[in-house]
């Protein structure tokens, strides 16, 4: 079966999106501490995303426990948004992504979207 078959609910925080749209206080604040951010293409390119992984989007990784979250992602033919790191030289340009997940979680059915390199792995 494809597509989320349960009741959810976006996550409203603003700072949770901003953090995967370009050019955003939050995506400065990941490169400074993380030293890289997966953001969007732009809100559009999040809101499609979004739609087309409520629609038809795999469940990926296995039950774990120790997850918060339920995953749902799905491939796109075409880049949805791309890797920025602090490091960048003029020889590294962003690494594009072609992969978006939604993390719900798991006692509030509230999900936001991620744009990623592909399914989680689980140890």
């Amino acid at each position: 079966m494809s597509g989320i078959d349960r009741d959810i609910t976006p996550d409203l925080r603003p700072s949770l999106v901003a953090r995967h749209l370009p050019n955003t206080p939050q995506v400065q604040r990941l490169l400074r501490r993380e030293g890289k951010a997966h953001v969007f293409n732009d809100p559009e390119t999040l809101k499609r995303v979004t739609r087309a992984i409520i629609e038809g989007g795999e469940r990926t990784g296995i039950e774990d426990e120790g997850d918060d979250y339920e995953r749902y992602g799905l491939y796109f033919s075409e880049p949805i948004g791309y890797i920025l790191r602090a490091d960048r030289r003029a020889d590294r340009s962003p690494t594009p992504l072609y992969y978006g997940e939604i993390k719900i979680v798991k006692t509030t059915g509230e999900y936001h979207a991620i744009p990623r390199t592909g399914p989680r792995k689980t140890s």
